[in-house]
């Protein structure tokens, strides 16, 4: 079933139509100018139908039959994982300075050392698409 071109769009599919024009650029189907002008038309368009434009005369990009089309309401895409350091990391911040400003504790510098441990201990877990990578590899 085709998607309607006159169906609104968001930045996400904004930012993938750029970042196949970018693929496209790279592999030298397009000059500086094409690029740029094509570049401003995606930025600015707000239809599926106008991003559909801008690819018109471009073969699909390695497997990306529509570029506009969004995977957020495809039940068959699995779920990509929660990005907990993007989660827990601003958390962490701000429960620090609380914790500084708040408690009457002598060595209260000692909160701060919860961020960087933060850190490691998220860096360590690693994200969930780098998990999946890994088992596409293998």
């Amino acid at each position: 079933m085709s998607e309607l071109p006159e169906i609104r769009i968001g930045t996400a599919d904004r930012e993938k139509a750029l970042d196949v024009l970018g693929q496209h650029f790279s592999e030298g189907r397009l000059t500086v100018p094409e690029f740029d002008e094509r570049s401003a038309t995606i930025a600015s368009a707000t239809t599926r139908g106008q991003l559909e434009s801008v690819f018109v005369d471009l073969p699909a990009a390695s497997g990306t039959a529509s570029v506009a089309r969004s995977d957020a309401g495809n039940p068959a895409v699995k779920d990509r994982g929660i990005d907990w350091a993007a989660v827990v990391m601003p958390i962490v911040i701000f429960g620090s300075l609380a914790l500084f400003f708040v408690t009457d504790f002598d060595q209260k510098w000692l909160f701060f050392l919860l961020i960087p441990l933060a850190g490691a201990i998220l860096s360590a877990v690693g994200h969930p698409a780098d998990k999946k990578k890994k088992k596409k590899k293998s």
